[in-house]
């Protein structure tokens, strides 16, 4: 099979990601995506993270309904910070009978050249992109194993999400029903 990785905090997974998730699956030659939960991005500060565990069973619960996804906590015995090229090379060794790629948005493009052994990511995997909005433009963009996929602008952060919990404002419509009761029910982002 091929499968598509989207490696994300998912502080929380909101409607964004399942928008895209599905337009990977239904628009490409993607059997699956994954929903990678990332305990820490090296890139990003710590702040107002959810435990890895919490993060895990809101994606769970967001795609239960969908046999295209998976919720994936590969990532959770791996050495931290996660480096995407780690990861890679886990799980292509742990499932060798399927082909793997990496879903990443447009933003990150720019910055690629900073991951950790990102050639090798190239050498071996390919990246399908999605639109994102105001993203810089990149000279990878137009590399062989790079591929860009149309895919609806989404402008959802989960910051926005969080900052509307902390203010007691509704988020339904951004996030899954599933979503907004694990959230609610377990007062996360009070």
């Amino acid at each position: 099979m091929k499968i598509g990785l989207f490696f994300g905090s998912f502080n929380p997974i909101h409607m964004g990601h399942l928008i895209i998730g599905n337009t990977m699956v239904e628009t490409t030659d993607l059997d699956e995506v994954w929903f990678v939960v990332s305990p820490q991005n090296p890139f990003k500060k710590n702040q107002s993270l959810l435990h890895e565990f919490d993060r895990m069973d809101m994606v769970t619960a967001a795609i239960h309904d969908n046999p295209k996804f998976r919720a994936s906590d590969i990532e959770f015995n791996l050495p931290k910070p996660s480096y995407t090229i780690d990861t890679l090379t886990h799980l292509s060794d742990k499932y060798p009978q399927h082909t793997f790629v990496l879903i990443i948005g447009e933003d990150n493009l720019p910055q690629f050249t900073n991951w950790k052994n990102y050639e090798q990511i190239l050498e071996h995997f390919l990246l399908y992109v999605y639109p994102r909005p105001n993203a810089e433009d990149s000279v990878l963009k137009n590399h062989p194993r790079i591929k860009m996929v149309n895919a609806p602008l989404i402008e959802i952060s989960a910051t926005y999400i969080r900052n509307l919990i902390k203010q007691e404002k509704s988020i339904r419509y951004l996030v899954s029903d599933k979503v907004e009761e694990l959230i609610l029910s377990r007062k996360y982002y009070n």
